[in-house]
């Protein structure tokens, strides 16, 4: 807890058993009021892991997806009464030790939505990341800095803090159950007027870190230029597309 605010971390979890343990060690226990895993259908012991851990964990009967997952995650902090909701991925790519300052970014009232950037810093290209991911992340983020008229360092990044009031008014529901759930819901977040920061975050590329593949990446990266597409459709009065339901002109 940090000022009185309730913080849960959630980690949407797939085949995360060799990394869980090292993720959850790093948590800084003391200011963290609940740790929720929810497990996508893994096909290992992810879930046995965190149970064994003493993390509240849910369990997918299917695999439904990563934004799916993300889904299942928020709903859950929210009924266990959060009021600040650190994403993290279990996979030890992203520093589990700077869920204290993202989480005190939003309890200072200064932010709604706090970024761990891989990209600030440079530690994309210091912790392992893949030359045309990297490129890739670039050229997209340009292009929604232009697009949706904010200027971060990424849209990217699978560790975020969310304010509850972020979470209670985005239609999530209206948003893709696959890997462009990310984007979509920080497009969601500027629709909707919420204030974004950013933090540093080193982060690590290695065999049993989380990745896609380039065809997944390639999928995301239309998807990304879809959701651009959207916002400028939505924001021009042209169209209404039920992920800004409830925003600005609604």
């Amino acid at each position: 807890m940090i000022s009185g605010k309730k913080v849960v971390v959630v980690m949407p979890a797939y085949n995360a058993e060799k990394t869980l343990r090292r993720t959850w060690e790093e948590l800084p226990h003391d200011l963290v009021d609940e740790v929720v895993l929810v497990d996508d259908a893994s096909s290992d012991s992810t879930i046995q892991v965190a149970q064994e851990l003493g993390i509240k964990a849910v369990l997918h009967k299917e695999n439904m997806g990563y934004g799916a997952n993300q889904k299942t995650c928020y709903g859950e902090a929210l009924r266990r009464g959060a009021d600040v909701v650190v994403m993290i991925h279990p996979d030890y790519q992203y520093s589990p030790r700077l869920v204290t300052a993202m989480a005190s970014m939003i309890v200072s009232g200064h932010y709604d939505v706090v970024l761990g950037s891989r990209i600030l810093g440079g530690n994309a290209i210091r912790g392992g990341m893949p030359p045309y991911k990297y490129v890739a992340n670039r050229v997209l983020t340009f292009v929604e800095n232009l697009v949706i008229g904010v200027k971060l360092s990424e849209y990217h990044t699978g560790f975020r803090a969310y304010s509850r009031q972020v979470l209670e008014a985005l239609p999530l529901d209206a948003n893709s159950n696959d890997f462009v759930f990310d984007n979509e819901i920080l497009a969601q977040a500027v629709y909707f007027g919420f204030r974004i920061g950013e933090i540093s975050c080193p982060t690590r590329y290695f065999d049993d870190a989380s990745s896609i593949n380039f065809a997944r990446s390639v999928k995301y990266g239309f998807g990304v230029l879809a959701t651009s597409l959207k916002f400028i459709l939505r924001k021009a009065g042209v169209a209404r597309p039920a992920m800004f339901k409830g925003g600005p002109g609604d």
